[in-house]
């Protein structure tokens, strides 16, 4: 009966802090907000730009909030926890000074390496067929070592030929099949760049997997893994066809295509870091379109829709005795963050416009409710109207999201750490 009663004994590792109480709450609510002061600023359009730099050398430049929280060497417990609840929000709805960029109805992808005798090959077609290929069409030198014994030593030229006719058989059925352009997994050597080029047909090897498999999805055409027996079925097609100078790169655009819903944006920029964050942008703006186009509700942006619930939660609170209306009005205070912060990232004056957009909001007709931030005025303005609109579900994952770390911060009161 007296062991059981005996106290239970937990060893910790050398080093370990262990922190409860009061102190450790508040250690919590500093932690995060360390965080929320190192993305706050890019909020919204006319938000800034960060540069890390991490100890691998690796320089990023992002406005993007999800990017810089995984970027950061974050060691706090609850300010981790922050950072794992903002990359599931931005891979569960995908977020949020470029030059010569441009769009393409079809694909495009870089010139990739070329044989002497490329430039003599035409560099644009009209509805051309297209053959695309997983086949070497190059001649290759014998292994090392390699030995070939003969009898009779006027058989050496039959086999020399005989290499030489395996090579243009190949080529001679690409031509055959009435493709024009010839693309390949696999590398064309100088003699298959000459011979198209010879017959009037453009080839390009060493096609990365990815940009094959989309010129195929857009063009109707299938990969080949032999030059046999090709018929017209596996042939793909586009209206049209052309290598594009680009400053000081080419690249090879097919345009329309069959299935047009095959679209490529090719950016350019005059550092990495740049073009890194215009595809993270990019990407941002292309799942939330996406997520819109699953989830049709929409609500205003522009800080619209956090102002009307923040109204709606301060009558609501007025209902509720004891100090429960308290954690009500604190609550609604801190949706009013991010129109704030809108106002300060483009430099107007936030007391204002917050003003403004309180009173508009408290209007018994309710026709306030999409009013938001307008940036292009400094003022106030229907978001709804000004097409300035957020996917619902966005909306709900973030309210979610920030009721759970509040829920994960109070709790964690206590914590070991080594």
């Amino acid at each position: 009966m007296s062991s059981m009663l005996q106290p239970q004994i937990i060893l910790l590792k050398e080093g370990t802090d262990t922190s409860q109480g009061k102190s450790q709450l508040i250690s919590n609510i500093n932690a995060c907000m360390a965080i929320v002061d190192a993305v706050r600023t890019t909020l919204g359009p006319r938000g800034m730009d960060k540069l890390i730099h991490d100890d691998k050398g690796t320089t990023t430049i992002s406005n993007d909030g999800a990017t810089i929280m995984k970027l950061l060497d974050i060691v706090h417990p609850a300010a981790k926890i922050l950072v794992d609840i903002a990359k599931s929000q931005d891979s569960e709805v995908q977020g949020g000074n470029m030059r010569d960029s441009f769009l393409v109805k079809g694909v495009a992808f870089k010139k990739t390496f070329s044989y002497a005798g490329f430039e003599q090959q035409p560099k644009k077609f009209l509805n051309a067929k297209i053959l695309l290929l997983n086949v070497e069409l190059e001649l290759k030198s014998e292994k090392e070592n390699a030995e070939v014994r003969l009898s009779d030593p006027t058989k050496y030229q039959s086999i020399v030929d005989a290499e030489w006719n395996i090579i243009y058989d190949k080529l001679d059925k690409c031509v055959k099949s009435g493709a024009k352009i010839v693309l390949s997994r696999l590398a064309i050597g100088d003699l298959a760049t000459q011979y198209f080029a010879d017959r009037d047909i453009f080839c390009a090897g060493r096609v990365t997997e990815e940009d094959l498999q989309r010129v195929a999805a857009a063009t109707g055409g299938s990969v080949q893994t032999s030059v046999n027996n090709i018929v017209p079925e596996v042939l793909g097609t586009c209206e049209l066809f052309e290598e594009r100078q680009v400053g000081n790169e080419r690249f090879n655009i097919f345009s329309g295509c069959p299935s047009g819903l095959t679209t490529t944006i090719v950016l350019r920029g005059g550092a990495d870091q740049f073009i890194d964050e215009a595809e993270r942008s990019l990407h941002d703006a292309i799942m939330i379109v996406r997520r819109a186009m699953k989830n049709s509700t929409i609500v205003a942006g522009g800080g619209a829709i956090d102002m009307e619930i923040s109204r709606y939660l301060r009558q609501h609170a007025r209902t509720i005795a004891g100090k429960s209306q308290l954690f009500i009005n604190s609550y609604a205070k801190a949706l009013e963050v991010i129109p704030r912060q809108l106002c300060e990232n483009a430099g107007f004056d936030a007391t204002d416009v917050l003003n403004k957009l309180r009173q508009k909001h408290a209007l018994p007709s309710g026709e306030g409710a999409p009013y938001g931030v307008d940036i292009n005025t400094g003022g106030i303005a229907d978001s709804f109207a000004n097409f300035v609109w957020e996917p619902a579900v966005v909306k709900i994952l973030f309210i979610a999201d920030k009721c759970n770390q509040c829920c994960h911060r109070s709790c964690l009161s206590h914590f070991e750490c080594g």
